[in-house]
């Protein structure tokens, strides 16, 4: 996400537009070439220089983590934080943020692009290049233990977003290694699944170009996945897409990669499509923690619009439709990292101003 989509968004910058929509869940995804425009709906100053629906209040609950690009709340409600600068030089790291207003600690260094954190059973486990890696044995300063859950061979893309499914088992997502190729390895382009201690790694789904963040509805088993389309095509990229991706799917890249037409006959349809050349990054399910105002939604952060969006949710009997996405935050820089919190509120990382938001009932 930070080196190869990053990179290509600054290049076509100025082709960056507002443009998304929504798919019922039954469509096929050779309907979707023209997503329909985002909706702002009605915001307002909510507090720290951020808008959002009325009836919610943003609050710094810390600063000084540029980069932010992954969250993870322990056991006991603390906020842990994985930043991944623009270029990997081996410089990134992981970071605890033990209350509001606390000075982030520095609690690993010297980590490639981590994408992904996760707590589990008492062991901490980060994706980045080349894998998963757990540590275990926190002393309030350090881990004790550090053991390879999965590794990757080099020629696999980029290592994404993870998350815990109802039945124990950790997904991944992992990019294509280019724009318009899947690359030799088996794993790319895919989104993988493995148990905890690293056994049956397999993949579920195929043809993804960029499977970046992953969040299961709660009660059930649904993951919605975030995903980056080509950056090479200028004004034609088509939106970044929301999506339900479950075991057995092929979404068909490289020839399918959201355009629509007859290249993406057969291919799952996305939940919503959302701007072109977004990056499109985390994502949280709220299920009416925010108020009757959000309601069931998945929130999604755009890097390169600098917003988060909304994807309400409702399942019917052929899968989740949704109406258009709408901005549900606007005045940041370039969020990255989104999370539900243990205490209902939702939390924003802006990667450039190393600023995190809590976002809560005003």
């Amino acid at each position: 996400m930070i080196r190869g989509r990053l990179a290509a968004i600054l290049v076509v910058a100025p082709f960056v537009a507002s443009c998304g929509g929504s798919a019922a869940a039954h469509s096929s995804a050779a309907t979707l070439s023209s997503p329909a425009s985002t909706g702002q709906g009605s915001l307002v100053a909510i507090g720290n220089g951020l808008e959002g629906p009325s009836g919610l209040t943003a609050t710094v609950y810390a600063i000084g983590l540029q980069h932010a690009a992954a969250f993870a709340f322990d056991s006991t409600g603390r906020l842990w934080v994985a930043t991944a600068e623009y270029g990997d030089s081996g410089v990134d790291g992981v970071y605890l943020v033990a209350s509001a207003g606390a000075k982030p600690v520095k609690v690993m260094g010297g980590l490639h692009t981590p994408l992904g954190l996760l707590w589990l059973d008492g062991s901490l486990y980060v994706s980045s290049k080349g894998g998963v890696v757990a540590y275990s044995g926190f002393d309030g300063s350090a881990f004790a233990g550090r053991r390879t859950v999965v590794a990757l061979p080099s020629a696999t893309g980029e290592v994404n977003g993870i998350a815990l499914a109802p039945d124990g088992r950790i997904w991944m997502g992992i990019s294509a290694a280019s724009n318009n190729a899947v690359g030799s390895s088996p794993w790319s382009a895919s989104v993988v699944s493995f148990r905890p201690d690293g056994g049956d790694l397999r993949v579920d789904a195929t043809g993804i170009r960029a499977p970046v963040g992953l969040a299961w509805y709660p009660g059930a088993s649904d993951l919605f996945v975030t995903m980056n389309q080509r950056d090479d095509l200028g004004d034609a990229t088509p939106g970044d897409w929301l999506a339900v991706v479950g075991p057995g799917q092929d979404w068909q890249f490289p020839d399918c990669y959201g355009q629509g037409g007859s290249a993406c006959d057969g291919a799952p349809s996305p939940v919503a499509v959302l701007d072109k050349h977004a990056a499109v990054s985390g994502v949280a399910i709220v299920t009416g923690q925010l108020g009757s105002s959000v309601g069931n939604a998945a929130v999604i952060a755009e890097w390169a619009t600098g917003k988060v969006l909304r994807v309400p949710l409702e399942k019917g009997s052929s899968g989740y439709a949704s109406t258009a996405a709408s901005t549900f935050l606007a005045r940041l820089q370039n969020p990255v990292a989104v999370a539900l919190g243990p205490d209902g509120a939702l939390y924003v990382g802006d990667w450039t101003s190393g600023t995190v938001y809590r976002i809560g009932a005003a």
